[in-house]
């Protein structure tokens, strides 16, 4: 009974990380850019 309810966790837990890389995928990419902007001194 715990395994079911440690996999229902972990299948929940993946499956809301999968969900929120896939809604704020273009609020993490423009967040990368601008971190790679200020850590790079040329530009």
């Amino acid at each position: 009974m715990e395994l079911l309810i440690i996999l229902a966790v972990v299948l929940a837990v993946a499956g809301s990380v999968a969900w929120g890389r896939r809604k704020f995928r273009r609020e993490i990419d423009r967040a990368k850019r601008i971190r790679r902007a200020n850590r790079d001194p040329r530009s």
